[in-house]
């Protein structure tokens, strides 16, 4: 279940070196697996983690029965979300693993040092055997903001849509970005997603966001079979002029498949994933073109949300526990 899906594995895809022929070139392989996994380890392992440095407030940004949303604070939790990530993008979805991502079992890639990233853990899971009791990690959300953002490797957005004149055009705007989200199967339930959110509120007050931007992905990756929800979000959501970026040349895929006028709006919103739906509640608008990726099986649309353009009603629900955990 994705919310911003921008996902993309440390490296391009690779057989796993158990499906080769035996003999040098699989040996070869599982040496450069290892070589690769080594890498992915050291990357992470680069993770400061900015929260140690300069975040002094709580991570705890927000409660709601057993369900607690909160920040990373170590390495660790880090991979937690990494795993959680890894078991629904490749276990449970058709995302094709590389081998790193396979030896390590932990979806990574570049970005992951120098984002925040968002989690949501049950304090009621139960008690294995002969182990302490310990929260799971249900849910994660991967936060990147833009002055972090430009002192590394930009946005991942930006390997999908061409996002420099959209950024240009608002200098003085904090934007950051959403992406690599998923909630753990049993979990996929209203409160998660309203846990979540208030996190996301809570950083975004926090941090004085003033734009969210992702990829939100629709499932598969052959957009005529998309015709339907892509073109409703052409004609019905997409983002004016001012706030439009445009996805890259050689990965855009036209949009408005269907004519306006041969579009339900009823029979798309029910084909689209329930968060979109969500996104689309708060005020969110989308981008022109979409992108097929094909190593996730999914088809990329670009989400922004000004948060100037967010209902008060929704304001209004998620604001007084965001600004009791950010004073």
């Amino acid at each position: 279940m994705a919310l911003f899906s921008a996902r993309r594995a440390f490296s391009e895809p690779a057989a796993h070196p158990l499906t080769q022929s035996a003999g040098a070139s699989s040996l070869g392989s599982l040496r450069a697996a290892r070589r690769d996994s080594a890498a992915a380890e050291r990357l992470v392992g680069l993770t400061p983690h900015r929260l140690r440095l300069d975040n002094v407030l709580d991570p705890v940004l927000g409660r709601l029965g057993s369900l607690e949303v909160r920040l990373a604070t170590t390495d660790k939790e880090v991979r937690q979300a990494q795993r959680l990530r890894f078991n629904i993008f490749y276990d449970e979805m058709s995302a094709a693993p590389n081998c790193a991502a396979l030896l390590s079992r932990r979806d990574c890639d570049e970005y992951d040092p120098f984002c925040d990233h968002l989690l949501v853990l049950d304090h009621a899971v139960a008690r294995r055997p002969f182990r302490p009791a310990k929260p799971t990690v249900v849910g994660t959300y991967r936060l990147l903001r833009q002055d972090v953002a430009n002192r590394h490797f930009g946005f991942y957005t930006a390997c999908e849509y061409d996002i420099a004149p959209l950024l240009a055009a608002y200098p003085d705007l904090r934007f950051l970005e959403l992406g690599r989200s998923c909630v753990l199967k049993p979990y996929r339930k209203k409160r998660t997603v309203e846990l979540l959110w208030r996190g996301i509120w809570a950083y975004v007050l926090r941090h004085r966001i003033d734009v969210m931007m992702g990829c939100a992905s629709l499932e598969g990756a052959d957009p005529n079979k998309l015709a339907l929800p892509l073109s409703f979000l052409h004609h019905y959501a997409r983002a004016p002029k001012a706030w439009r970026a445009r996805a890259e040349d050689g990965r855009y895929v036209a949009m408005d498949m269907l004519g306006k006028e041969a579009v339900d709006p009823k029979a798309a919103l029910k084909t689209l994933p329930p968060l979109i739906k969500g996104y689309l509640r708060l005020g969110a608008a989308f981008g022109d073109g979409a992108v097929v990726d094909r190593q996730f099986a999914t088809t990329d649309v670009l989400v922004v949300l000004p948060v100037s353009a967010i209902s008060p009603r929704y304001i209004d629900h998620f604001g007084p526990v965001a600004d009791r955990q950010a004073a």
